[in-house]
């Protein structure tokens, strides 16, 4: 892997200190997935503007970082057998958050596995079908007559709401009694609804475990912060 300094992505976002890990994001639901996981470990951190704008994400020194083009990404000189490592894609970086540092996985081999199914939930159901129900409720999609997408993703989103409200009927946080990365990845979504315009669509209100699961998340200080970083000025 080639060094922080030698890297392109430093060219135009250069570390103060590449001796720290450096997170290249904006802070979208998924972008401050990272940056509450960071705040939430206590990890030494340089956080990095990447706008969503193809002049940032589809540069020559982003696209070496992460050549899927989208945010977020990491570079951490303190790698693997203390070898550097890049990193993209949220779900991925929090797994390696997790397995870097021993937090926020739960307490047991079990545990591990079923914050990883609920990540998983949240990267292959909430994630994709919440962001389709925003662009057809609040950005261009929503000015196209045909109303079968808007209800479609909609519907969804109303069937992944009912599933996480059943899911936390009886505990705290959504792999258990445990916050985890799984909680950083969904919540953030969560709130998006309110974003999107959408929390009256998707009856919202009446998934009282959800509403109350989202209060918790978003009250804690480490949460607080990461959602505003980087910031959008």
């Amino acid at each position: 892997m080639t060094s922080l300094t030698d890297h392109p992505v430093n060219n135009r976002w250069p570390a103060k200190d590449p001796s720290i890990l450096q997170l290249y994001s904006f802070p979208t639901p998924n972008g401050v997935k990272v940056s509450i996981a960071l705040e939430e470990l206590g990890l030494a951190y340089e956080a990095h503007k990447v706008t969503l704008s193809d002049s940032d994400v589809k540069s020559a020194e982003f696209l070496a970082l992460n050549p899927n083009n989208k945010i977020p990404a990491i570079y951490d000189p303190n790698g693997p057998d203390g070898k550097p490592i890049a990193l993209f894609e949220s779900g991925a970086i929090l797994l390696y958050l997790a397995d870097k540092t021993g937090k926020l996985s739960g307490h047991t081999a079990a545990d591990k596995h079923h914050v990883t199914q609920w990540l998983m939930f949240q990267m292959g159901g909430v994630g994709p079908m919440f962001g389709q129900m925003g662009y057809f409720c609040k950005f261009a999609g929503s000015e196209i007559e045909d109303t079968r997408p808007r209800e479609r993703y909609i519907a969804e989103a109303q069937r992944l709401l009912a599933v996480v409200d059943k899911q936390l009927d009886g505990q705290q946080w959504i792999a258990g009694d445990f916050y985890s990365i799984a909680d950083i990845a969904l919540a953030p979504w969560l709130a998006a609804l309110e974003f999107y315009g959408t929390q009256d669509v998707t009856n919202w209100h009446q998934h009282k475990n959800a509403v109350a699961y989202l209060e918790r998340f978003l009250e804690r200080p480490a949460v607080q912060r990461g959602r505003v970083i980087p910031s959008r000025d």
